[in-house]
């Protein structure tokens, strides 16, 4: 295996719907749902994103892993395209109702610092609430962008726990 990070989790939720208003992106921009897609465009958008905060989890999975979650149908992965190239992403995992998780979000490198990430984050609690559920999860950790964290809370989140945790990068 490769090197070991330690880092610190924050748990966070959302019980009600939020009443959210969320500035458009300017210029050509589209919010899609990326339906059943090829593996490795999902694992291009998953490095991409989570490359600079080491997101490793799906990293690791098989190939037959992970298109056994990105494929079920209550896996939605939205797409967020500015100008025609792939600008962020976000996966709401709706598997385990009455709780939807935000599994993960996250904008491309040169797209950070346009305010896409409050864009795509409201887009998708939208969608999450649209199914009802009593809760909605999301979690991040040390490792993601400095952000992250202060954008979920103004956004409806409310943390509810941290863990201690070590990353470990697989062999792949």
């Amino acid at each position: 295996m490769g090197r070991k990070v330690r880092t610190t989790v924050t748990h966070l939720e959302m019980l009600r719907e939020p009443d959210l208003s969320c500035p458009t992106p300017r210029g050509k921009f589209a919010f899609m749902r990326a339906e059943k897609p090829p593996l490795h465009f999902y694992r291009y958008l998953y490095h991409t994103v989570g490359n600079d905060y080491f997101w490793v989890n799906r990293k690791a999975l098989s190939d037959q892993d992970l298109q056994a979650i990105i494929h079920d149908d209550q896996v939605y992965i939205f797409v967020l395209y500015v100008n025609g190239a792939p600008a962020g992403f976000s996966e709401l995992d709706l598997r385990n109702l009455p709780t939807a998780d935000l599994s993960f979000l996250g904008i491309m490198p040169d797209f950070i610092g346009l305010g896409l990430g409050r864009f795509l984050l409201c887009e998708t609690i939208d969608v999450a609430w649209m199914h009802r559920p009593q809760k909605l999860t999301v979690q991040t950790c040390t490792m993601d962008h400095p952000t992250a964290l202060p954008l979920y809370q103004r956004n409806g989140f409310t943390p509810c726990g941290q863990e201690e945790i070590e990353l470990e990068e697989p062999d792949v």
